[in-house]
């Protein structure tokens, strides 16, 4: 495939790396790591303006239409700087969730408020310590003409901030079942919905929610009832799609920062860059990434062609990213040496990022598995 960005991607790829590099700098999540807050508010104000939130919307709906391989330049970009920020949350998967699965009164009422920068949204899917999206047994009972949601998610990706919930649910079958899922559109201050913040490793937003008795109209359903798993799956592919662009970008980020390392640090009276064994490991961290980048260009193309292999570009890109940010984010460490161990250098913080993107919306051996699976192995 022959991908190069347009002048307008471009365009939109440089601002984005300005904007991170300047408004969302690693020094920033330090800052927020200290506070205990989320995301930095006037900086998301500042991506609104920017038009970061509705580079998926469509025009119509206040967006731009600008495409996913267009927000994933903006995803890389706050990668390189590990920032934390709801945009994949809620410009990539909120946004993608109405848009694929929404009635046209639903994308009315919440896709302007999405590019409008007003409405944060989460999505709810895991309920246990590793990603499995069919077992769903958070139940949805009909109740007169809705549905009342009983049970718990477990690290739901900026679900302390978010005002809106996209919650999947079981309305049928048993948990493991991929029929029988429900997709549930559910406001964060709904009477029975209690949100913990969690205190992670990597300084980024998620939290624990659990629903009691939480009741919903027949209006709130997103999608079908008991056929919410494959718009789920849709979603899920471009939210791990998302993440490969941004474990991309700190990929690289944490690759420039080593390699500028290895031109000064001198020992033995020489520059450790020049031992051959260390240029060997560069030259495969490279190599990879390099790899990496085809992978992610090639998905973000497909979501905009709408191709019919997203889902296995989607678990190539994401296995491929979380092995390519997992080695580069340990030689980042490693090659810094005793540095590299202080929590005063970037390096750490890279590495436990690294952890958490690696795992999220599947792992490595999740997605080889589910790449060989979709390929009749």
């Amino acid at each position: 495939m022959a991908f190069v960005l347009t002048e307008e991607q471009q365009m939109l790829r440089d601002s984005a790396v300005a904007f991170a590099a300047e408004k969302l700098p690693v020094s920033q999540l330090r800052a927020l790591r200290t506070a205990g807050a989320g995301f930095d508010k006037a900086a998301w104000k500042d991506m609104v303006e920017l038009g970061f939130t509705g580079v998926l919307i469509p025009e119509e709906f206040g967006g731009s239409g600008f495409g996913y391989v267009g927000l994933g330049q903006v995803l890389e970009a706050q990668g390189r700087t590990i920032a934390a920020s709801p945009l994949l949350s809620t410009a990539l998967i909120g946004a993608s969730a109405l848009l694929i699965a929404g009635t046209q009164a639903q994308k009315e009422a919440w896709l302007p408020k999405i590019a409008g920068g007003e409405t944060l949204t989460a999505l709810a899917v895991d309920e246990g310590p590793h990603h499995d999206p069919a077992h769903i047994k958070l139940s949805a009972k009909k109740s007169g003409a809705g549905f009342t949601l009983n049970g718990d998610k477990r690290y739901v990706v900026d679900g302390g901030d978010a005002n809106l919930l996209i919650v999947a649910a079981r309305t049928s079958g048993d948990a493991g079942d991929a029929t029988g899922i429900t997709l549930f559109l559910v406001p964060a201050n709904a009477q029975g919905v209690t949100v913990t913040k969690l205190s992670t490793l990597d300084a980024h937003a998620a939290a624990n929610i659990n629903f009691a008795g939480v009741n919903v109209g027949a209006d709130d359903v997103l999608g079908a009832v008991d056929g919410g798993y494959g718009a789920l799956e849709q979603v899920l592919d471009r939210a791990r799609i998302g993440l490969s662009a941004e474990m991309l970008g700190a990929a690289d980020a944490a690759f420039d920062m080593t390699s500028e390392y290895l031109k000064v640090r001198k020992q033995f009276g020489q520059l450790i860059g020049s031992f051959q064994s260390i240029q060997h490991r560069a030259a495969i961290m490279f190599t990879d990434l390099e790899l990496t980048r085809s992978c992610v260009a090639a998905a973000l193309d497909a979501l905009d062609r709408n191709a019919n292999n997203v889902s296995e570009l989607a678990s190539l890109a994401k296995a491929r990213a979380a092995e390519t940010l997992h080695l580069i984010s340990n030689e980042t460490v490693q090659m810094h040496g005793g540095i590299g161990m202080t929590d005063a250098h970037d390096s750490g913080l890279y590495m436990k990022r690294a952890r958490v993107l690696e795992n999220l919306y599947g792992g490595e051996s999740f997605h080889r598995d589910r790449y060989a699976r979709i390929g009749g192995y």
